[in-house]
């Protein structure tokens, strides 16, 4: 089932997410209306927070926008071992309507459960790492605008300030 993206300023973006304490059926299902919902929005990640869900696991898929055949689930992931330094440019389905460039860790170490309940352990490097990154900032409450300078900042939300009104007086 496709679910809604939350946009920024919703709250429950800048919330930090609740551990997952038990794997249950809800949760399977909302891994997988997440991924459902992170390919029709063309997303290569999702985390259960930008859907409305304040807990921590997250959906990654690579492989697309055309194949879609390599689906992850990432249930409590730690990010550890982070190395080096890219700049990548990043957009969000959280933040309509804008990309910018960010810094992000080259390297690091995911460990997670999967949906089974087994643990996963992984070394990303590239695209990957970065994904997790982001995916895991949502987690924490962060989007990837808290990490830009304060001028960018500012001129996007004048911009979505403008949108909303224009949004607002069509309806």
């Amino acid at each position: 089932m496709l679910r809604k993206v939350r946009t920024y300023p919703d709250p429950v973006l800048a919330a930090k997410a609740a551990p997952v304490t038990e794997i249950t059926d809800e949760i399977r299902t909302l891994a997988a209306d997440m991924i459902e919902t992170m390919y029709a929005d063309k997303g290569i990640g999702l985390a259960a927070p930008q859907v409305g869900e304040s807990i921590r696991l997250i959906t990654v898929d690579l492989s697309g926008p055309d194949k879609r055949e390599d689906p992850l689930v990432f249930v409590n992931p730690v990010l550890s071992n982070l190395e080096g330094e890219v700049d990548s440019e990043e957009g969000c389905l959280s933040v309509v309507g804008y990309r910018t460039t960010v810094t992000r860790a080259e390297r690091l170490h995911l460990s997670a459960t999967d949906l089974n309940g087994n643990p996963v352990e992984m070394d990303a490097d590239d695209l990957m790492a970065i994904c997790l990154q982001h995916e895991v900032d949502h987690l924490n409450g962060v989007l990837f605008i808290d990490k830009i300078s304060k001028l960018k900042r500012t001129l996007y939300e004048r911009k979505l300030k403008k949108w909303l009104k224009e949004k607002k007086e069509k309806d």
